[in-house]
């Protein structure tokens, strides 16, 4: 539980840290304020110059990963500074207005805390119907439309976006692949007269397909690197398996920052807290694509589970055909997918436990929502894993891309040797086939054992640097 401060901009967990006698605070006896210092000394940032972090996007793991480094470094106001851009003029639907009365009123600490700042009342309003909340608004004051339920700490929020990024020395990517680009490319323009070079973070996991000069993937990395100029060794790409409402409540998590060493190393340190592990890794755009692939199959796991009333049985049958297809995937894209297979069955994991891709799945199956609504769901935020199945086919359909399965006299596109991606293309973006047809998939008594199609990507020359657009 996130406990009520006497001072806005210091709110945080009485477990995780306290207040030392000196004034600095501690995260179990690491002090805070001496890893500040160290990160902004090698920023090059004077006494009166604070660190300055803007996060770009406030869906739910954006508007966390702002918080948790409000938590710990806001307190240390002349050293370091951060917020969050969001667009203006998103408003909250009177549904989600009253569930939020009630998540305040079941928190005596948020509620005082709202008392306190004179800001209660326009949630009793909206709450009456009698106004109209927006979602900057309340973002202001701790709330993420996309995880109401979750009060975070109280945000300076800017929706401006040439303010909220000018001068800022480090930006978190927030935002989704599919909105990546186009705002990057609006924050270049801000950027013309900089002469120090920021710090890129990217939280999206979602990929493009480019099929010129050859076929291969684009990243939201990459995405930002080419809208921005900003060098590839300053653009990073965070990522794990969490949740990130449990992260904010401080249930144990660990995540890696991949990139470059110059940044990927102290950015570890810096944003470490003592039940947020983060560990550093060097390949930064393979564990990006991974991220993305974990969505597309997490869609058909909730699928199956909402069609067959939660059968374990069911499920496992699926887990195991998705997984060999992740497996065939990842020896095409990776020189050594075998360092991959822990990172990206765990991220897998927490996504069909409790991730939004398979919720959407289980929506659909179970008619709740459908596909007319998009991809942007209410409440939800943006789900990530219908673009990328989208992204996925069309690379792995290309005839430049043709292998040759054992007992196959012919060459097959990639995409041939996966049934599942296959099928939930046919759902979901072609539309020519209703979530039914994901238990088709995996009753078809001609599919493959999963063994052979991960035999088959072991006993080939299989990996292709130019999907990643390597030379």
């Amino acid at each position: 539980m996130v406990a009520d401060t006497k001072e806005e901009g210091m709110v945080g967990s009485i477990e995780a840290k306290s207040l030392q006698s000196n004034g600095s605070v501690h995260h179990n006896g690491l002090n805070l304020e001496e890893k500040l210092d160290e990160f902004r000394r090698l920023l090059g940032k004077s006494d009166k110059d604070p660190l300055r972090i803007v996060s770009v996007g406030a869906g739910a793991w954006g508007s966390v990963f702002a918080a948790l480094l409000q938590e710990s470094y806001g307190g240390f106001r002349d050293k370091f500074q951060i917020r969050i851009w969001r667009r203006a003029g998103r408003a909250v639907d009177r549904e989600t207005a009253e569930h939020l009365f009630e998540v305040i009123n079941s928190r005596e600490d948020i509620l005082r805390r709202l008392i306190r700042r004179c800001a209660y009342l326009k949630y009793v309003e909206a709450r009456l119907g009698d106004r109209t909340l927006y979602a900057d608004e309340i973002l202001k004051d701790g709330f993420c439309l996309n995880m109401v339920d979750t009060p975070l700490c109280p945000l300076k929020v800017v929706t401006n976006l040439q303010e909220a990024v000018w001068d800022a020395d480090i930006v978190v990517n927030g935002l989704p692949s599919t909105e990546t680009r186009e705002v990057f490319e609006e924050i270049s323009k801000y950027w013309k007269e900089r002469i120090t070079v920021p710090i890129i973070i990217s939280l999206s996991k979602g990929i493009e397909t480019a099929l010129e000069p050859v076929p291969h993937i684009i990243t939201p990395t990459k995405m930002i690197h080419q809208a921005t100029g900003v060098p590839i060794d300053n653009v990073l790409y965070l990522g794990g398996p969490n949740i990130a409402a449990e992260i904010y409540n401080k249930e144990y998590a660990n995540a890696r920052i991949c990139g470059a060493a110059k940044w990927r190393k102290p950015l570890a340190k810096f944003l470490r807290q003592p039940h947020f592990i983060v560990w550093d890794n060097s390949d930064l755009v393979t564990h990006e694509v991974m991220g993305g692939l974990k969505n597309v199959y997490a869609i058909g796991a909730g699928m199956v589970a909402a069609l067959t009333k939660e059968s374990a049985t069911s499920k496992s049958v699926y887990f195991a055909h998705c997984t060999s297809e992740m497996i065939f995937i990842t020896h095409l894209l990776a020189e050594e997918p075998e360092k991959l297979a822990g990172p990206l069955l765990a991220d897998t994991y927490v996504t069909l436990l409790k991730g939004r891709n398979a919720w959407y799945g289980q929506m659909l199956a179970k008619g709740e929502i459908n596909r007319d609504m998009g991809d942007s769901i209410s409440g939800k935020g943006m789900i990530q894993g219908v673009s990328a199945v989208g992204a996925f086919y069309q690379l792995l359909s290309q005839s430049s891309l043709s292998i040759l399965p054992s007992e196959e006299k012919k060459l097959v596109a990639p995409v041939e040797s996966c049934p599942i991606l296959k099928t939930l293309y046919k759902i979901l973006i072609t539309r020519e086939q209703s979530t039914q047809a994901i238990l088709q998939a995996l009753r078809d008594e001609t599919l493959n054992d999963p063994r052979d199609r991960i035999e088959i990507a072991q006993s080939h020359a299989f990996y292709r640097p130019s999907l990643l657009g390597q030379p």
